[in-house]
C-alpha cells in the first residue's frame, strides 16, 4: 500500500506539476491523478515524459475518478463512454489503472431489482472499455442511513453488496473502492474484511468519524482526518488490507472544513501526518 493524495478531498487545486510539489514535500508517496489533465499532457508531451515528472519525485500514480456521466441521459452517457476509451488510454500508458466511482445507496424512482439491473446496464460497457486498456473499476457503497432513509426505494449499502454488483456486471475487472467511512457506518467488521481479496480491492479512503454521534446518526459530509478521534478503527482497517495483500493506493478523504480552510500545502501536510501517525501505529513501511 501507498500513501496518496487526492487533492480535491481536502480542497487544494493545482497543476499536475503543483499536486506533485505538495504531495512529495509532505511524505506522501503518490498522487491521484485527473485523469483529464495527464490525458492532455500525454497527448501534448508523450507518455514518457508524464511518467518522468512522477518517477523524478519519487511519487506512484493513484486512482483517478470515472469521467463518463453514468447517471445521466443516454446522449450524456454514450458521449462520455466515447471519451473514456482515450482516457483509459492515457492511464494505461502512464500506470494510473485504478478508476473509482462512488454508487448511490437509495433511489427516488427505481425499485432494488431494477436498480440493479439498470447498474449492470450502464456500468457493464464502461467495465469493458476499462478493461481494453488494463484498467479496473473500484465501485462504492455508501454506507450511513441518513443517506437512504427518506428515499422511497434503498439500494446497495454494504461491502458485499457491492462485491454482488461487481460479479454481476462480469467483466473480471469490477471490485471496491473500500472507505473506511463506509465500512464503519455500514457496520463492517474486521473479519469481513479478512474476507476480501487484493484483487476485490481497487481503491481506498481514509477517514474519521465524530466522536460521540451514534453510528446510526452519522452524516456523510461531516468526518474528520484519519485517526483524529479514534471512532474508527483505522489501524485495524489498514492492517486487514495488508493481511489481504492490497498493495494500491490509500487516499484521506476527511471532508474536513478547517483543512480546506488551510493554506494548501499546510492542508496536505495536516493531512498527511494525520494518516502517518495511522500508518505507523499498523506498522506499514
Amino acid at each position: 500500500m501507498f500513501k496518496s493524495l487526492n487533492a480535491g478531498a481536502i480542497g487544494v487545486r493545482g497543476s499536475v506539476d503543483e499536486l506533485i510539489g505538495y504531495a512529495k514535500r509532505a511524505g506522501f508517496q503518490g498522487v491521484d491523478p485527473n485523469i483529464q489533465e495527464i490525458t492532455s499532457l500525454v497527448n501534448a508531451h508523450g507518455a514518457e515524459h508524464v511518467k518522468g515528472l512522477f518517477a523524478d519525485a519519487g511519487l506512484r500514480m493513484g486512482a483517478w475518478g470515472l469521467s463518463v456521466n453514468w447517471r445521466g441521459d443516454e446522449a450524456e452517457y454514450k458521449a462520455g463512454l466515447a471519451k473514456l476509451t482515450d482516457f483509459a488510454a492515457a492511464g494505461a500508458a502512464v500506470g494510473a489503472t485504478r478508476v473509482a466511482q462512488w454508487v448511490p445507496a437509495a433511489s427516488e424512482d427505481l425499485k432494488f431489482g431494477d436498480n440493479f439491473r439498470w447498474h449492470i446496464d450502464r456500468f457493464k460497457p464502461i467495465a469493458e472499455i476499462l478493461g481494453e486498456h488494463g484498467c479496473s473499476l473500484g465501485l462504492e457503497f455508501i454506507g450511513p442511513r441518513t443517506l437512504r432513509e427518506d428515499k422511497p426505494y434503498g439500494f446497495i449499502h454494504s461491502m458485499d453488496g457491492m462485491l454482488a454488483l461487481g460479479h454481476a456486471i462480469g467483466t473480471g475487472n469490477v471490485g471496491l473502492l473500500l472507505d473506511c467511512w463506509h465500512w464503519y457506518t455500514g457496520l463492517g467488521t474486521i473479519s469481513d474484511l479478512m474476507g476480501l481479496t487484493a484483487d476485490d480491492v481497487v481503491h481506498v479512503h481514509v477517514n474519521d468519524a465524530p466522536d460521540g454521534v451514534y453510528v446510526g446518526d452519522q452524516i456523510d459530509n461531516k468526518r474528520a482526518l484519519p485517526g483524529e478521534t479514534g471512532v474508527i478503527d483505522l489501524v485495524g482497517f489498514l492492517s486487514a488490507l495488508q493481511k489481504i495483500g492490497y498493495d494500491g493506493p490509500v487516499s484521506p478523504e476527511p471532508f474536513s472544513q478547517s483543512v480546506r480552510e488551510m493554506a494548501a500545502q499546510d492542508a496536505v501536510q495536516t493531512t498527511h501526518d494525520a494518516l502517518d501517525k495511522g500508518w505507523q501505529a499498523a506498522q506499514l513501511s
